[in-house]
């Protein structure tokens, strides 16, 4: 697993970390629900890259923005473990309890 990520002071170098972030999300969000599903689902990744639900894990940008420096750091395959260990986990738990409405 990783280490822990300081994340930058400078709001430009933030949002920065968070835009490759971004796209490595939407990334490994699409191959997770084609794995997961079996089929493309334009609502499944919605929900999964929205920043409503990211607030869900802190400040969207910061929560990208963990993903931009980990995968500058470690690697794609480091990001995309970032993102089954502390996202997916999250965004399978709120998919469970909108079943369940």
């Amino acid at each position: 697993m990783t280490t822990s990520i300081t994340l930058p002071n400078d709001l430009s170098e933030l949002r920065a970390k968070a835009w490759v972030g971004d796209a490595i999300l939407a990334l490994h969000a699409r191959e997770w629900i084609l794995h997961e599903r079996g089929s493309v689902s334009a609502d499944m990744f919605s929900n999964l890259t929205s920043n409503q639900f990211l607030t869900t894990l802190g400040s969207p940008t910061k929560v990208e923005a963990e993903i931009g420096l980990i995968y500058e750091r470690d690697g794609l395959d480091a990001a995309r473990a970032h993102i089954d260990a502390t996202i997916i986990p999250q965004f399978q738990k709120q998919e469970r309890n909108r079943v369940k409405r």
